[in-house]
């Protein structure tokens, strides 16, 4: 039986709840339902997300889409070489009387408010910025103005630009191990859905589209609560958890299971498998995808569908095969899900 949250909300409600948001994003984006069942499953784990995908697939669109849903502060900053860390904390202008101000910048401008935060091009910005966001999520705090500030319902969004190469810094593996997951967003498969994005005027203001979805369907302040009552609840057995685990140690030695990639020395490969923290977002992501699908307890399969999207940044290749990332990682998660027996 589900304990009761301090709503009084009982999880079989916020289940509906979670659907109906999946259900507003689906409106917006079309042939989007694996990313979209996957940022919900992040949501209710309460794990930050990366979004990876060429140019003009609707990352951003997905993203705002997202934090109308969950209500809430949302603040969005651009990544860009010449973004400071300052520039998150506070920035300064003039006001009418001519007399200099500092305000407080993107950061600090909802304070325990600030639900979403939506860092765009997250490469393109400098380490600098990347070793601020680092704290940011890892402890959902900030240091400014001889004070901590603190966002305990922050949830960070990221996406990356993987056109474009010139004046961009790769995310440091620290702050790539903190996102909870990274999802993939390609066009969609199907010719048809395609040709209603090229065509349906409906699909071409993108604010118009926003305004469509429903705002506040959840109470982001209950969020955490929610999240914690779906690990406490949703049980996983020794076999599952074993399963979990061997799957997670493959990823270090996938030369002991066989595993063979093409045009790649497997002995060469791998730098460092998936980290114990790592190990265990997989089974709080897991859990929260169980709970959506109506499951008491997870199955192998709800391990399958979090799998590549929890693990596959967290597998770092030596330098030689970094540039064949995309490739390898999805290849190797495969191939592992296949060599490793199901319970």
């Amino acid at each position: 039986m589900t304990e009761n949250l301090s709503s009084d909300v009982q999880l079989a409600d916020w289940q509906a709840l979670a659907l109906a948001i999946e259900g507003a994003l689906k409106k917006v984006m079309v042939g989007q339902d694996k990313a979209i069942r996957l940022l919900c499953i992040a949501t209710f784990a309460r794990g930050h997300v990366i979004l990876e995908g060429n140019i003009g697939v609707g990352k951003t669109t997905l993203l705002r889409a997202l934090a109308r849903t969950l209500g809430g502060g949302y603040e969005r900053i651009e990544g860009t070489v010449d973004l400071m860390p300052s520039d998150l904390v506070y920035y300064t202008y003039v006001d009418a009387d001519g007399k200099p101000q500092v305000a407080p910048g993107p950061l600090l401008k909802h304070g325990e408010a600030l639900a979403t935060f939506f860092f765009n091009e997250v490469n393109r910005a400098r380490p600098q910025m990347h070793s601020l966001m680092l704290r940011v999520m890892a402890e959902r705090s900030v240091s400014a103005f001889n004070r901590e500030y603190r966002f305990p319902h922050l949830q960070v969004f990221a996406d990356r630009n993987r056109v474009e190469r010139e004046e961009t810094f790769e995310i440091p593996a620290a702050a790539r191990d903190r996102f909870l997951m990274e999802i993939e967003i390609e066009p969609p498969a199907d010719p048809g859905l395609l040709r209603d994005l090229m065509v349906d005027p409906r699909f071409h203001d993108t604010e118009q589209l926003l305004d469509e979805v429903a705002t506040a369907i959840v109470d982001y302040r209950e969020l955490n609560g929610v999240s914690v009552a779906i690990q406490r609840n949703i049980h996983t057995s020794d076999a599952i958890q074993q399963y979990a685990l061997n799957l997670c140690r493959a990823t270090s030695d996938p030369v002991a299971l066989g595993i063979r990639l093409p045009d790649t020395d497997m002995a060469r490969l791998i730098l460092a498998g998936v980290s114990p923290r790592g190990m265990s977002y997989l089974l709080r992501a897991a859990r929260v995808a169980a709970w959506l699908d109506g499951h008491e307890s997870v199955l192998p399969e709800d391990v399958h569908e979090v799998f590549l999207a929890v693990v596959a940044h967290r597998v770092f290749f030596r330098p030689a095969y970094e540039l064949r990332r995309g490739e390898l990682a999805k290849e190797l998660t495969e191939q592992i899900m296949q060599s490793i027996a199901t319970p």
